[in-house]
């Protein structure tokens, strides 16, 4: 095991990586109840007790995985805002099969897999406007706290100004309260797993509630656990893969659309996550690269494609692997321990699958205020990126749709540049802006005239 992880040369040892480990999973662990509970929403389709345990099995073996050949302390599972986009955009929305947007995931993933294996991926990441990176990840926060006030009841619809605030003392808003606030308090004085904490005082709040009043609870969504310790089968959802749409030609440019947006956020929130962590653990060459990041996109691309055999949406590395890190994990072994977790976790699936949408909600909104964070390194002062920025993060949460969001602002960032450097009549005084920005401008642009 020393030789293998090269313990000694990273500075640590068995016990540091295991505890490393323990507190990765403790952070991360929220996902299975939010996936659950979002890929699991009737309006998708999919079996909840099913996502729990594709859940866990794909966070577990990728985890695993990484661990073993990238020898990295990060943890994988299925992205948040990646599962929003899967079922509120996709399925709901654009009215696609969870099927077919599995198929989507899927064929994202060995696009993945093949930019990984080459140089192509760190020309993409090159092309793509920084500003507009940022921008993505602080639209996507906005649009999953939205989710969540919705799922907490407090903000709902309303004819006459599209929402409103719901009422702020009803069970189901007290109960999100409540979580958020634990999680405030425990994240202030640095606990580990906030989060999960958080997640669960609202969970207990919640089954006490359904206790006391079964009829108002069941009213609100809001159930006792069936038991504790099952393991639901993946039958109804592992291997549901439709590749219909390739003999629909009307389909296949919304199908492309939808694993471009996909890959788009999974490939840049992976090598987001990686110089994060990387930098906190001394793995950065001095050329600038993270070391073993080649490994660990591959893996990150392999669980992506692993997740959608199994019946969940994409994986993605981390940022909570951080908290890991900071504890003293520095190896692959802290991952492994990590990955063995979530596999244990595959047999609690009646308590995961019981947590009430009210109840994730907390994690939602506090995983939306940490990625809008990344807002605060955003140019603002330069027109021609604050704009797009802007309309990114806008439209995300306003359009209920992370794909539009994306596409207005990849599009107008093309459009006023162009016009910006058509314009100005210095060339020096000119952006260099990619032609794969441009291509990419068109794509959307035939994709609104055309639907």
């Amino acid at each position: 095991m020393e030789k293998f992880f090269k313990l000694k040369e990273n500075g640590t040892d068995v016990k540091r990586e295991v505890v490393g480990g323990l507190i990765t999973f403790l952070t991360m662990a929220y996902i299975i109840a939010v996936n659950a509970n979002i890929l699991g929403d009737p309006g998708v389709g999919m079996n909840p007790g099913a996502v729990v345990t594709a859940t866990c099995l794909a966070a577990g073996v990728t985890t695993i995985l990484m661990g073993i050949y990238a020898n990295l302390p990060l943890g994988l599972a299925s992205g948040m805002g990646l599962n929003a986009f899967f079922a509120y955009t996709v399925v709901m929305e654009m009215g696609i099969s969870w099927q077919i947007a599995l198929t989507a995931v899927f064929v994202e993933g060995i696009i993945f897999i093949l930019l990984s294996l080459t140089k192509v991926r760190e020309a993409i990441v090159n092309c793509i406007p920084t500003n507009l990176k940022y921008a993505v990840t602080a639209g996507i926060g906005l649009f999953i706290a939205f989710i969540g006030f919705g799922n907490a009841g407090i903000v709902v619809g309303s004819e006459a100004t599209k929402v409103t605030m719901g009422s702020l003392v009803s069970p189901t808003a007290l109960i999100t309260i409540l979580g958020v606030m634990v999680i405030v308090i425990l994240s202030k004085k640095n606990v580990k797993g906030a989060i999960l904490w958080g997640m669960a005082a609202s969970a207990i709040a919640a089954w006490i509630y359904a206790a006391l009043s079964p009829e108002a609870a069941t009213a609100a969504g809001i159930y006792l656990p069936k038991g504790i310790l099952k393991f639901e089968s993946i039958a109804p959802i592992a291997g549901k893969l439709d590749f219909s749409v390739f003999t629909n030609a009307g389909a296949i440019s919304e199908f492309i659309s939808v694993v471009f947006v996909f890959l788009f956020i999974d490939f840049f929130d992976t090598a987001g996550t990686l110089v994060g962590v990387a930098s906190k653990i001394g793995m950065i060459d001095k050329d600038g690269k993270v070391k073993n990041a080649g490994k660990a996109l591959l893996v990150d691309a392999i669980g992506t494609t692993f997740g959608a055999l199994v019946g969940t949406s994409t994986v993605t590395t981390y940022v909570e692997s951080s908290a890991g890190v900071a504890s003293g994990a520095r190896t692959g072994l802290s991952a492994v321990v990590t990955g063995i977790l979530f596999l244990l976790a595959m047999f609690l699936s009646p308590l995961f699958v019981a947590i009430p949408g009210c109840a994730t909600a907390p994690a939602l909104i506090i995983v939306g205020f940490f990625m809008i964070e990344s807002v605060k390194n955003i140019d603002f002062s330069d027109f021609t990126e604050g704009v797009p920025a802007f309309l990114t993060i806008a439209l995300m949460p306003m359009t209920y749709s992370i794909g539009d969001g994306l596409m207005i602002g990849m599009l107008s960032y093309a459009i006023l540049n162009l016009i910006a450097n058509v314009t100005t009549r210095e060339a020096k005084d000119r952006k260099q802006v990619s032609f794969v920005v441009y291509i990419l401008a068109i794509i959307f642009l035939l994709k609104i005239i055309f639907g």
